[in-house]
């Protein structure tokens, strides 16, 4: 029997005559460097809040919290695909009779774009609420309010820090009655997550991310303490879990909507108690039930490390995983409180995903203390050189609120930028100790040129098909994260496919420019930005022919590609260029003298 078993997510029917209310859940994006919003025809990344939100609603729409006849009207969009129209929203919600609009799933770079939306609504009367990992960041580290949060109070938006499992029903009837309190905040009261309310989004919804992929997180919280890191602090450090018979669930309402590919949104999945119940479970509905499940994790650099984790994660559908290497430093990984990451462990993880076929994605932060330009591009060419890493991203080392970085930051009174649109990671947020801002952004912009070389490129795609990976996933994907940033100039996480800039929404304070000069602008952008692509694409193409036209393409091997020996083999290369500063732990290896 499967706990919590749901129907495919369709609201029961309006009874005639019934008042209605009406919610306007609005996951929003935020501005590019002219002000407008980014956003996509199709995004790629799915909204878990948003999801959260939606299912937890919907349970108090099919249980009629409000009144039998009270008829609750959901309706969900992540701004990253969806055009906001808030004339819109403000009429229906008006014909209705009443409802608000919920601003969810609000992070540090998306709280300008909530504030802008808000005031619009507000200035119609129209409730409010914010919440996500923003609000929650701050309330939970900071000694007092900063000015963004309290504006928003100023204007009469609720702000809601914490989870919303257990509190929905009370939260929905305040907002209903006009009763709501200011702030709500739940941060040291956590819920469980055993037997836990279903995320899910209607079918229409799911369908503006491409590839179809929806998400849900099978726990939340994590053990460790990353400085850098905000989930700690918002979702606490005691983690909770799913269990395998709710993530059954999950898969099958979403199924009955024809869904089955999942981004499982854990940081790390890996650390999850009931991994192996739950991908048993999924391992059982793919080979024996035959649904198409594919899946997207986030895990650890030490999963290798637990027996059959990788190859039942490859059995259960996963074919792609990221991966927080961070650096290959260990100084600045223990500077970062990220001494989880053990660097002599790398080229072992990733063979280990390798040999199951599964594409690996791996995150890398810019900006350490000890970084310089000639380190970074001395360390991005030891990765090309001697890890079997897919692909590479990178990051800018951002004190996010919420984190202990910034609080120390701010703590200290020493300056951040006080500009939130920017806490996207790929921005220079605070000064750096060796490097200017001119020189750490030049570093920023350099490393994607650097690692997305066309021979590094090459080299990927020679080793993809040496080990059997699936070609147009691995090029889609480096062509994805090549182009990005160097075309579209947004970090690859943030990209979509077809940007949409409306003139009329931009930056609140930014002038709106005249028809006659915006869309002769804007058609030159667009056919300039699609040029890049299409010459991008030809390019990676001609390699990928290249590449699988030679006869021997199965043989290749290089570096990175030779089996780790294990334990008392000798050290690689990169890490015997780090051995004097690896600290002297379990399984560490014995130390020698820098060759760097």
């Amino acid at each position: 029997m499967i706990a919590n078993e749901t129907s495919a997510p369709a609201l029961p029917p309006a009874v005639v005559g019934a008042r209605c209310f009406k919610i306007v859940l609005i996951k929003p994006s935020h501005y590019d460097a002219d002000g407008y919003v980014i956003q996509w025809w199709r995004s790629t990344i799915p909204s878990n809040s948003l999801a959260s939100v939606y299912g937890l609603l919907r349970e108090c729409a099919e249980a009629k919290l409000l009144g039998e006849d009270v008829a609750i009207d959901i309706e969900a969009m992540d701004e990253c695909n969806t055009v906001v129209d808030t004339k819109r929203i403000i009429r229906d919600i008006r014909n209705a009779g009443g409802g608000f609009v919920a601003l969810v799933g609000v992070q540090s770079n998306q709280y300008p774009r909530a504030l802008d939306l808000a005031r619009i609504l507000r200035n119609a009367d129209i409730p409010v609420a914010i919440g996500g990992f923003h609000v929650s960041g701050v309330i939970s580290m900071l000694p007092e309010l900063t000015p963004e949060l309290q504006e928003a109070l100023d204007l009469g938006v609720v702000l809601y820090a914490g989870e919303a499992e257990g509190r929905m029903d009370a939260f929905l009837r305040d907002m209903a009655s006009g009763q709501a309190k200011p702030i709500y905040n739940y941060l040291k009261d956590s819920p469980g997550m055993e037997a836990a309310t279903f995320p899910i989004l209607p079918r229409d919804v799911v369908t503006r991310v491409a590839g179809h992929y929806t998400s849900f997180d099978a726990g939340r919280g994590c053990p460790f303490q990353c400085s850098f890191c905000t989930i700690i602090n918002v979702q606490g450090r005691k983690s909770r879990y799913r269990t395998a018979d709710d993530v059954e669930g999950i898969v099958r309402a979403n199924a009955r909507q024809n869904i089955t590919r999942f981004f499982i949104t854990d940081d790390n999945y890996a650390r999850n108690k009931n991994w192996e119940a739950i991908l048993d479970r999924l391992i059982h509905l793919r080979e024996n039930e035959g649904f198409k499940i594919r899946l997207l994790l986030q895990v650890d650099t030490l999963c290798h490390k637990i027996p059959g984790f990788i190859e039942k994660a490859a059995r259960a559908g996963c074919t792609a995983v990221f991966i927080g290497l961070e650096n290959i430093n260990p100084q600045s990984l223990a500077g970062a409180k990220k001494r989880q990451n053990k660097i002599w462990e790398y080229q072992e993880m990733f063979h280990a995903w390798r040999k199951a076929k599964v594409m690996t994605f791996a995150g890398y932060i810019l900006g350490f203390p000890t970084d310089t330009p000639e380190s970074i591009a001395r360390d991005i060419e030891i990765i090309k050189r001697e890890l079997p890493v897919d692909i590479l991203e990178f990051f800018y080392l951002t004190p996010l609120p919420g984190s202990e970085d910034h609080k120390n930051l701010y703590i200290k009174g020493i300056p951040v930028d006080p500009d939130l649109n920017k806490y996207d990671l790929e921005h220079a947020c605070t000064a750096h100790p060796i490097m200017s801002k001119e020189t750490w952004e030049e570093v920023y912009r350099s490393a994607w040129t650097h690692y997305y070389s066309d021979e590094h490129v090459e080299t990927i795609m020679r080793r993809a098909a040496a080990t059997g990976l699936n070609k147009t996933k691995v090029i889609d994907g480096i062509t994805l994260f090549s182009g990005a940033s160097r075309i579209e100039g947004v970090h690859p996480l943030q990209f979509g496919f077809v940007r949409r800039k409306i003139r009329t929404q931009r930056r609140y304070g930014m002038p709106i420019v005249n028809p006659l000069i915006f869309y002769p602008w804007r058609a030159y952008d667009f056919t300039r930005t699609a040029v890049r692509w299409i010459r991008l694409v030809r390019k990676y193409r001609k390699i990928v022919k290249r590449v699988y036209a030679d006869p021997n393409a199965a043989q290749y091997t290089d570096h990175a590609m030779e089996p780790p020996g294990g334990h008392n083999a000798p050290m690689s290369d990169f890490v015997k260029a780090y051995a004097d500063k690896i600290p002297q732990t379990h399984g560490a290896p014995v130390r020698e003298a820098a060759v760097i």
